[in-house]
């Protein structure tokens, strides 16, 4: 367990108003989804876990920066992220609107600062949610145990996009949970992590765990309350 001292500004800290009430933002992420190329499923999750964490630390989303306004009226509602899918031209033009590009092994995802859920840029409204099904070309390796696990509810199918959003989520409340000196160790070798799914005995004895996890509010895909990602990061075990 960390034992330097937590950062107050998580926003789940802040019980003084209501959430559902608050206006409410989106985050948006693009993959890159080129028919003759698609990346592996794993690689895409852990790179959209990656880009919601360069996007949170990112010096124009804190203090004065110029996306710090959208960043605290997003995290003043409910924390809601929605991939889309894009191709070539589309990729493009996504790629023309302020943002971060994050690569991974084969994959390309850009997450865009928060926008109201009505207020969508028309380049990104245009781009399809559905289509994100993407796959394994061989079953991932065991993860390395320095690192940072985000770990799938194994008894619940999700699209690719819909995991990806997850896996956003939860590499989010691991920063939010930890201290200061945590965080700069992480940030600074650029926020190594990995997605993998459990078998049951695992999978239980981390929802025993206090260790952060996502409830899906059950907009899309899956029933409301479902956990669907616990974060085990070395400084939380």
């Amino acid at each position: 367990m960390s034992t330097d001292q937590k950062p107050a500004d998580s926003p789940l800290r802040d019980a003084s108003h209501d959430r559902d009430t608050a206006p409410q933002f989106v985050m948006p992420l693009v993959v890159r989804i080129e028919r003759a190329a698609p990346p592996a499923r794993t690689d895409a999750l852990e790179t959209a876990a990656r880009a919601v964490l360069l996007m949170l630390t990112d010096e124009r989303s804190t203090d004065e920066g110029e996306w710090a306004g959208a960043m605290r009226s997003w995290q003043d509602g409910r924390i809601r992220k929605v991939v889309r899918r894009a191709r070539g031209a589309e990729w493009r033009r996504a790629e023309a609107l302020p943002g971060l590009t994050v690569t991974g092994a084969s994959a390309e995802v850009r997450v865009f600062p928060p926008v109201p859920l009505d207020g969508w840029p028309k380049d990104l409204a245009r781009l399809q949610v559905s289509g994100t099904d993407l796959d394994d070309p061989r079953a991932p390796a065991p993860a390395d145990p320095a690192v940072p696990v985000l770990w799938l509810n194994p008894d619940l199918e999700m699209s690719a996009g819909k995991a990806m959003a997850q896996a956003g989520h939860a590499a989010q409340l691991a920063w939010y949970e930890l201290g200061a000196d945590a965080r700069a160790a992480w940030q600074a070798v650029g926020f190594p992590l990995a997605v993998r799914t459990p078998g049951p005995s695992r999978w239980g004895a981390l929802l025993a765990s206090r260790l952060p996890r996502v409830h899906d509010a059950g907009f899309t895909e899956i029933a409301p309350g479902s956990c669907t990602v616990v974060a085990e990061h070395p400084a939380l075990g």
